[in-house]
């Protein structure tokens, strides 16, 4: 394979790879905003959370690699359902305004309070997969496949899949569905609400952990590494038309694509403003998103 070949290959693969992240945490977002008619600006704060609770429980506790990550996954479902009882709960039966500002401050107190506990240091986070040749990849015509980010669209296919099968064959699935489309009329029908909408936020966060615990050993960890995630992220899901689990996904990906490409073929020290020079352009030539329809509204 020529070496422009080889390039773009390896292009393509770290772009769908971080891309793959960006619809985690997007996918997240899409989630509760349909669930609750909120959008949770502290989605990429949370992948923070999850980066950094991975790095406790495996730099600092010193537990086994998979043992953190089971642990770490554990507790950002727990944070979500605290999160849900604290910032969402409570504000439930007020305008969506209020619940946006609450989250956003969530989000700047995450900052703040991981800053007070680790200090701004920037922490590492070992990968996934580690051999004891030093290797943390292989190289396939040309292209170098790095363990993490192979870990990253393995477990973002995986979790697509069961996403799924979760939401078209499971009783489950289609009750949390019921209640994003209408919340009154789910009641009516005896399907509790709450209950519901706990869930989604619980396996919302679980995804922005996921997302920060697999970008974790790529970036350095600090406190501020979630706000330039989450707001792709968002770009992502507008891009793809909010509120879309589809648009979520392909946001996403197209966003890595993007940043990846553009780094690699225009100029690098630009490489954070591409995903929203596309999200531009999207709100120029088509704001309703990929999946999103047209909403006519009477003047």
């Amino acid at each position: 394979m020529s070496d422009s070949l080889s390039i773009l290959g390896q292009t393509i693969f770290s772009g769908l790879a971080i891309g793959g992240v960006y619809s985690l945490v997007a996918l997240g977002m899409v989630l509760i905003y349909r669930s609750t008619g909120v959008t949770n600006f502290a989605q990429g704060d949370i992948s923070m959370i999850g980066a950094y609770t991975l790095f406790t429980m495996t730099e600092v506790i010193g537990l086994n690699y998979m043992v953190g990550f089971l642990v770490s996954l554990v507790f950002m479902g727990v944070f979500g359902y605290i999160f849900q009882k604290t910032i969402y709960y409570p504000l439930r039966n007020r305008s969506f305004l209020s619940v946006m500002i609450a989250t956003i401050g969530a989000g700047i107190m995450f900052q703040n309070g991981i800053l007070a506990i680790f200090g701004p240091t920037p922490e590492k986070v070992r990968p996934f997969i580690q051999t004891t040749s030093g290797s943390g990849g292989i190289v396939l015509g040309g292209v170098y496949f790095d363990y993490q980010y192979m870990v990253i669209l393995i477990i973002t296919i995986v979790l697509v899949v069961l996403q799924y099968l979760l939401f078209e064959h499971t009783t489950l699935g289609k009750k949390m569905q019921a209640t994003a489309q209408d919340k009154t009329m789910t009641q009516l029908l005896g399907i509790p609400v709450s209950l519901m909408i706990g869930i989604t936020f619980i396996y919302s966060t679980f995804l922005g952990g996921l997302s920060g615990m697999l970008i974790a050993p790529i970036f350095f960890v600090t406190h501020r590494m979630g706000v330039t995630v989450g707001l792709k992220a968002f770009a992502a899901a507008i891009c793809g038309g909010f509120g879309d689990v589809r648009g979520a996904i392909i946001g996403g990906v197209a966003i890595g694509l993007i940043e990846s490409l553009g780094a690699s073929y225009i100029s690098a020290i630009y490489r954070d403003a591409y995903p929203f020079l596309l999200l531009f352009i999207f709100l120029l030539i088509r704001p309703q998103g990929i999946f999103g329809e047209k909403v006519s509204e009477k003047a």
